[in-house]
């Protein structure tokens, strides 16, 4: 199957084929040159229809994903040969520092300045907010633009430096945790039981193309959820199901699941 093939069958949205155009242009280079290289920052949903074009191409290896921290939601798809496995992605790390009573600032608030600035969303990893400083993980071609250019977000002054990788303030991360019982794990059923709804209500939110399973749009409320699976529902957020235990006595199995608050 040709490159064409292999991107036609794994996405349709033409934006999507582009996408998995430069991913498999990035893994060519790579091959040619026995050098790394590197993809822009892809979102979750990205990075799934990536690693599915790769495994089509029959590429199971010699590739990483890399956002700076372990947790990172956006990350670079970093393409290796093999001298150089185990390597890190080079990434630029940064923190805007604000002060004052009225400085607090918000993600939606520093991405908007960035934005402001003509900085594209390939070039921008996670922004990670604390209270008074967020780390911006970014392309290291920005480094030096934002070191002189990224002065405020809004009307809130902002003092940028450069830090290491092992510098991030780490968010820390609050989740509410769910126990139940489900007669299975359909889809419907699990997103029913972390979100505190009906199963029926669930079931219209899925076939309105409102939930996601492990950052791909489904719309199959009978689709099989496995453990570690996460889900996402539009205007409502993000949990995952973190333990799938056994069957209760009236044939139920129990769920552990973490809602992200």
């Amino acid at each position: 199957m040709d490159k064409t093939d292999l991107i036609a069958k794994t996405a349709r949205d033409p934006e999507d084929r582009l996408l998995l155009a430069r991913v498999l242009d990035k893994y060519e280079q790579m091959e040619r040159r026995s050098a790394p290289t590197a993809t822009g920052f892809l979102s979750p949903r990205e990075q799934k229809l990536a690693e599915a074009v790769l495994h089509a191409a029959g590429v199971h290896s010699g590739y990483a994903f890399d956002g700076g921290w372990r947790d990172a939601e956006r990350r670079v798809l970093l393409f290796l040969p093999e001298w150089a496995e185990g390597m890190e992605a080079e990434l630029a790390f940064l923190r805007a520092g604000f002060h004052g009573a009225d400085s607090a600032l918000s993600h939606r608030d520093l991405l908007g300045s960035l934005m402001g600035l003509g900085v594209t969303r390939e070039k921008l990893g996670d922004i990670l907010v604390s209270p008074h400083s967020a780390d911006l993980i970014a392309a290291p071609s920005l480094r030096d633009f934002l070191l002189q250019n990224w002065e405020s977000a809004g009307r809130v002054k902002l003092s940028v430096s450069e830090i290491g990788r092992e510098d991030l303030l780490l968010p820390e991360v609050k989740v509410k945790t769910v126990r139940d019982t489900v007669n299975s794990l359909r889809l419907d059923a699990v997103v029913a039981s972390a979100f505190s709804m009906s199963r029926g209500r669930a079931a219209e939110l899925i076939e309105a193309g409102k939930v996601s399973l492990d950052h791909m749009p489904c719309e199959k409320c009978d689709k099989a959820v496995s453990e570690g699976a996460v889900l996402s529902v539009r205007g409502l957020g993000k949990a995952k199901l973190t333990e799938v235990g056994g069957l209760s006595k009236k044939g139920r199995t129990g769920i552990t699941i973490e809602r992200y608050l």
